[in-house]
């Protein structure tokens, strides 16, 4: 039983078409040697087999048709960490609040400074503020 590989084949027969191809020879041993090649390589090598009369059309279609079953991949900036940068803007509120009535509060100065620098600040940190706003803030 022999398996069919509408890469390999169209590879062997870009190899006998232009045989100085650097191209096409870089993606036979890229091929051989990790048994794939990637969607961009893919499309480079269908582009290039458009232009040889010599393979036939159904192996061009089957070589588009494997080239739109793989996935595309986009380069695009992590989402998640534009979201965890946005501040709470009550936090600083009530930093600002409590350091008018007590500019020299050390620990909320420090907050404020964390706050400021778009450090994060922890839930035990926002508890502490709501604490010092209880305390420091109640008349």
């Amino acid at each position: 039983m022999s398996d069919v590989d509408i890469t390999m084949d169209i590879l062997k027969a870009m190899l006998v078409a232009k045989p100085e191809s650097v191209f096409i020879k870089s993606l036979y041993d890229q091929y051989c040697n990790r048994g794939g090649l990637s969607k961009k390589q893919l499309e480079g090598l269908y582009a290039k087999a458009l232009k040889i009369d010599s393979i036939p059309p159904g192996k061009l279609a089957t070589l588009e048709a494997i080239i739109k079953k793989k996935p595309t991949r986009y380069k695009s900036d992590a989402p998640a960490q534009v979201a965890a940068l946005q501040k709470n803007e009550t936090v600083g509120q009530t930093i600002d609040a409590i350091l008018s009535k007590y500019p020299m509060h050390k620990r909320l100065l420090f907050l404020q400074s964390k706050y400021k620098n778009n450090d994060p600040i922890s839930a035990a940190e926002i508890s502490e503020i709501e604490k010092f706003k209880l305390l420091l803030l109640k008349g």
